[in-house]
């Protein structure tokens, strides 16, 4: 122990590197009258030229060793829990970045583990450590992130978010990313509360109005733009149809729903962060009426028509899962949690709804859960199985089930005949003429024999 801190006391008189343990030690240039420490000829390195810095030499290693890996295995005097030795690292490598020539390998490498080293320090000591951890602004909720990603982008500044040495936040709501310096200089409200103040499309394809209409400006921030890219280039928003600056328009791509309605095109096209955020925040709500946007679209698409039958079918077997103690018990409606609006109606959509059925997707789910309600009505729950009908016009063959393919379904009494025996607008519900009969009977006007 006493001849290593001999031999650290003179590291430090000739100013040597701390860090450098790989090589031996070396001695900066000394003038004419100071005194060369005593070092051995093994630890000895040739000295430099006169008025040659020593990094400039390849065959020696650059001071702070850049050649080592300090954070993976301190070693000597780089304690990776010291703050004040990081911060005298930190100085030092950024007088050898000064001292360095411009672009040279050296330099950049030197750069690297100036980064390095301010990481380290952040790592240990946190500077934000008194950062709010919410703050509400223009509706947005802002929510002080732990996590150390240096892969996030500021939606403000456009530059990107380094985890570890600089505090961000996010909004819970539309999912607003930005660095804490950047807070107070937002501009633009949280879309989520459009979300919820106005849950519809623009279902117009691209309904674009000109710059003119724009004055020439960003519609979101108001910046100068033009096409000509000077002062800045205007970007259209496939969704909106208005232009923005390349700070308000990342070329983010998504699905427009007005071409998906009235085109079934599902090709991403170009939209503002906006409207990337409000249309990612839009797609699982059901707010698209088909048949009244667009009745033709279930005679072009096949896949509508299968889909909006199995949709009424579940309707059907409702009721009998709400009456049901062991449906209730097994929970078996939750299997369409994700798709509520499944079992209150089947005319509206979601344009996650229209994705999946275009993938394929949604088709197959939706006959599985079919057919998992349909053997527990049918086969499984002997409750359900009493609440069958029969065929009222032929009194024949099975129980029947609403939801079966080949039964049809008085639309005045719900009765249900097998669809050979029954035709609408042809045969009369045997049952609504029975209580027809029973209604005039009711309302009759009593005979001459009959007392008052």
């Amino acid at each position: 122990a006493m001849e290593y801190d001999e031999k650290l006391a003179r590291f430090r008189q000739a100013h040597l590197n701390p860090f450098n343990k790989q090589s031996g030690p070396r001695q900066h240039e000394q003038g004419p009258g100071e005194e060369v420490p005593d070092v051995t000829p093994e630890e000895a390195l040739p000295e430099l030229p006169p008025g040659e810095l020593e990094f400039r030499c390849p065959e020696r290693v650059m001071d702070l060793g850049l050649s080592e890996d300090h954070f993976s295995r301190p070693v000597g005097l780089f304690l990776a829990s010291d703050v004040q030795q990081l911060r005298q690292a930190i100085e030092e490598c950024k007088q050898v970045i000064l001292e360095l020539p411009e672009q040279s390998e050296k330099q950049k490498d030197a750069v690297v583990r100036l980064i390095h080293l301010r990481l380290k320090l952040q790592e240990l000591k946190d500077p934000n450590e008194d950062e709010p951890n919410i703050r509400v602004l223009l509706e947005h909720r802002f929510y002080k992130e732990k996590s150390k990603s240096v892969k996030q982008t500021c939606d403000k500044c456009n530059t990107i978010i380094w985890g570890l040495i600089q505090t961000w936040y996010t909004c819970t709501g539309c999912y607003y990313r930005c660095h804490s310096k950047c807070l107070n200089l937002i501009s633009k409200p949280c879309v989520s509360s459009k979300v919820s103040h106005q849950a519809e499309y623009e279902l117009n394809i691209c309904p674009e109005t000109g710059l003119d209409s724009q004055d020439y400006r960003c519609a979101e921030c108001r910046a100068p733009i033009s096409l000509r890219g000077v002062p800045s280039e205007a970007r259209q928003c496939d969704y909106t149809g208005q232009y923005y600056c390349s700070h308000c328009h990342w070329n983010d791509l998504a699905v427009i729903p007005a071409r998906v309605v009235h085109n079934w095109d599902f090709e991403p096209r170009k939209v503002s962060r906006c409207s990337m955020r409000y249309l990612a925040l839009m797609v699982s709500r059901p707010v698209l009426r088909l048949r009244e946007i667009n009745p033709l679209l279930f005679s072009y698409v096949e896949e509508l028509v299968e889909i909006r039958k199995l949709r009424q079918d579940i309707l059907l077997m409702k009721p009998y899962f709400i009456t049901c103690r062991e449906a209730m018990e097994a929970r078996l409606l939750l299997q369409l949690q994700d798709r509520q609006h499944f079992v209150e109606n089947d005319e509206m959509y979601s344009v996650q709804d229209l994705l999946d059925v275009h993938a394929g997707r949604l088709g197959c789910s939706l006959t599985e859960i079919h057919t998992l309600f349909a053997k527990h009505i049918k086969l499984d729950c002997e409750r359900c199985q009493a609440k069958g009908f029969v065929c009222e016009l032929c009194r024949e063959g099975d129980v029947l089930f609403p939801f079966d393919s080949h039964t049809s379904v008085c639309a005045d009494c719900s009765a249900v005949f097998h669809r050979d025996c029954y035709y609408d607008n042809s045969t009369t519900c045997p049952k609504c003429a029975r209580l027809s009969l029973r209604k005039q009977s009711l309302f009759q006007e009593p005979g001459p024999d009959v007392e008052a």
